[in-house]
């Protein structure tokens, strides 16, 4: 084997080695992205309310926060 070949296979597992195993990201670690203010349901009690109003009103439940097609009249 060449030199060449040795030092492209090095670099080759190298760059493999990163992909290897993710690392845990801690909850300290994500900085703003760990505040309750950037969930997608930071207000739980507000959402449980809309999530009520909603089934009462449509007869189903299920399909919340998902867009789809319709009229659009409530």
């Amino acid at each position: 084997m060449t030199r060449t070949t040795i030092a492209r296979m090095l670099c080759t597992a190298l760059a493999l080695a990163g992909c290897v195993a993710p690392a845990k990201v801690e909850p300290w670690e994500k900085g703003l992205l760990a505040k309750r203010e950037m969930a997608f349901d930071a207000d739980r009690l507000g959402t449980a309310y809309a999530e009520h109003t909603y089934t009462s009103k449509e007869g189903a439940s299920g399909g919340a926060g998902v867009g789809g097609g319709g009229c659009g009249c409530n």
